[in-house]
């Protein structure tokens, strides 16, 4: 039984991170794929802290500040976080 609930969370697990990368080659087709692969690399280092950031730049726009400064606050504030998973091999 528990590893069917293992196997089970593996799956969720993973078909989260498939609808986070199709999201994210949709709001970024713009960028060169050079840029969008570094992006998913670090997505998939810390899928947390990116749905984290994602939150956050939610909620800023939702309380009415506009769509470029929300994420500017938002990635200033984790930018730290960001360098640090730049930095891992």
């Amino acid at each position: 039984m528990r590893l069917l609930v293992e196997e089970n969370l593996a799956r969720c697990f993973m078909i989260k991170q498939f609808l986070i990368k199709q999201a994210l080659k949709y709001k970024a087709k713009d960028l060169p794929k050079e840029q969008l692969a570094m992006i998913e690399a670090l997505v998939d280092k810390d899928p947390k802290l990116f749905e984290t950031i994602a939150k956050e730049i939610e909620a800023l726009k939702k309380a009415g500040k506009p769509d470029m400064y929300a994420a500017l606050d938002v990635m200033k504030k984790y930018q730290k976080q960001i360098q640090a998973l730049l930095t891992q091999k």
